[in-house]
């Protein structure tokens, strides 16, 4: 569920008028907020409109993207060349380096239409706080905002192409779940089981390793429980959660429950109860149900049965670049789905002390309906002894 920090990864392949296009929109869309410009720090934020996986470093690196004219890349003097070899070097724009004992976030502001006006700037969600304090400084007067109220809006409306990254990323993630019944054994700890399913997350296509869950017994209650040295025992049940990023940057993650040996009457009633519930909020993906129409259809229905308080987090999230962002899947919000939105769809019934079970797929909205693009089988697993 939870990402753990991604290692750096390079993306391949992009074509260049599908970024020129990225531009283009995330301007307008700029404009039409009232904003005069994004500023855009490393991450996935700059991934998507330019391809350029930037180094998160202590000195600036700044896409300047204002709401009308050219936009322009600011970087430190030593990451020019990575910068000009990465996709953004073929965008076109001016690449403006800077030197150690420069200002760079004066140079930024010397960059931006209306030089001494007031402004309003988007800001990268996830720049570092003390970047945004340095522009701040840079811009006296502007008024900051969240650059994700309009970058969000166009990644999660995912195009053909982006789709196929994430249906690859599907497969490559359910080819590991085929082979995690090897692994569980009895004797085992959940650190070494966790291992063999990082090695086969990047045997099967995967640039990095974002997260592995391996809760056995007890600490299947944990929705986001860590490796731990625990021992696996017969009669464990186990959660499997895993996921990671692909060459070009598109993320995985799917959540399967294993069983070693026969489970218990308690879980096995549970388990049924969350399958038709998981079940049926894959069956109600179509354009038009909003997010919360769509939590309900599995919380009420996991509710009804008695575990609605076992019910601990919300149904799901966007995935894309990034393993968690929009749209949420969660009571309150009212956004209604839309052709190209992907997202988790991962009730969970969790007994604190006991055991738990999570069921992840992750689902894209169609014009008619919506595609599941986890296919491993959501029954329990059994494993044999």
């Amino acid at each position: 569920m939870e990402p753990r920090p991604a290692t750096i990864l390079t993306l391949v392949t992009h074509h260049t008028h599908d970024l020129t296009d990225r531009l283009a929109r995330a301007q307008k869309a700029a404009s039409e907020a009232g904003m005069d410009a994004l500023l855009i720090s490393p991450g996935a934020d700059l991934r998507y409109l330019t391809g350029y996986e930037a180094l998160p470093l202590e000195r600036l690196t700044c896409l300047v993207l204002p709401a009308g004219g050219d936009p322009l890349m600011v970087v430190p003097a030593l990451e020019k060349p990575a910068a000009e070899a990465s996709p953004l070097g073929g965008l076109g724009l001016d690449i403006v380096p800077w030197n150690e004992t420069d200002d760079p976030y004066a140079l930024v502001a010397s960059r931006l239409p209306g030089a001494g006006a007031p402004r309003t700037v988007g800001v990268d969600n996830h720049m570092w706080a003390e970047k945004v304090l340095n522009f701040r400084r840079a811009l006296p007067g502007a008024e900051q905002v969240l650059a994700g109220q309009v970058l969000s809006e166009l990644r999660m409306r995912k195009t053909a192409a982006e789709v196929e990254s994430l249906r690859a990323a599907g497969a490559a993630i359910d080819a590991v779940h085929r082979r995690v019944p090897e692994w569980l054994r009895p004797g085992r700890t959940e650190r070494e089981v966790g291992q063999d399913i990082a090695d086969a997350i990047l045997a099967a296509g995967h640039a990095t390793v974002d997260f592995v869950i391996v809760g056995s017994g007890p600490n299947g209650a944990s929705p986001h429980h860590e490796l731990s040295d625990r021992v696996i025992q017969a009669g464990d049940q186990v959660v499997v959660d895993i996921g990671g990023a692909m060459p070009d940057g598109y993320c995985s993650d799917s959540t399967r429950n294993y069983s070693l040996g026969a489970p218990s009457a308690e879980y096995a009633e549970y388990f049924a109860v969350l399958l038709a519930a998981q079940t049926a909020q894959c069956e109600a993906v179509r354009p038009g149900i909003t997010a919360e129409e769509l939590d309900a259809v599995g919380r009420d229905l996991i509710t009804a049965a008695g575990y609605g308080d076992k019910f601990i987090h919300r149904t799901g999230h966007g995935i894309g670049l990034e393993t968690h962002e929009e749209p949420y899947i969660v009571s309150g919000s009212a956004r209604p789905l839309e052709p190209g939105m992907a997202f988790s769809i991962e009730p969970g019934i969790y007994l604190a002390g006991k055991h738990g079970a999570r069921i992840e797929d992750i689902a894209v909205c169609t014009a008619d309906g919506g595609e599941r693009l986890n296919l491993t089988t959501r029954e329990l697993v059994v494993v044999d002894l």
